[in-house]
């Protein structure tokens, strides 16, 4: 019985073309779509550094962020250089972040809906009781 000459080169071909042609499927896959587009333009993120009263990071610190509609408040734990961030959120909504660490406090800081930036920098410092 005779065995197939090029067994081996239906069995690459199609393997090698697969290859090829995935980074470009890839790359299809990221592009976003309208509501996607849509609904990262109506969305904003804040971040910052939390310092205490000799400006070093405080790693540890509890930042929260109120939303003034909902009054709903979410938490974030900074990192060892003092950062955090929340991403997703509305930029028709007012917010407000406050920071604590070890029973101290920074003053609460306003993020407002005719704030217009994308990304907020706001730093907070801990330092009353």
């Amino acid at each position: 019985m005779m065995k197939p000459r090029f067994r081996f080169g239906l069995i690459v071909l199609p393997a090698l073309t697969a290859i090829a042609l995935s980074p470009l499927a890839l790359f299809a896959q990221n592009k976003p779509t309208k509501e996607e587009k849509r609904l990262e333009a109506s969305q904003r993120s804040a971040q910052g550094i939390v310092t205490d009263a000799d400006d070093k990071p405080i790693d540890g610190a509890v930042v929260q962020l109120k939303d003034m509609k909902t009054l709903q408040i979410r938490s974030y734990i900074t990192k060892p250089d003092g950062s955090y961030h929340f991403h997703g959120l509305s930029r028709n909504t007012d917010y407000e972040l406050r920071a604590e660490s070890k029973n101290l406090y920074s003053a609460t800081k306003p993020l407002s809906v005719y704030d217009n930036r994308k990304v907020a920098i706001i730093n907070l410092k801990v330092d009353k009781k």
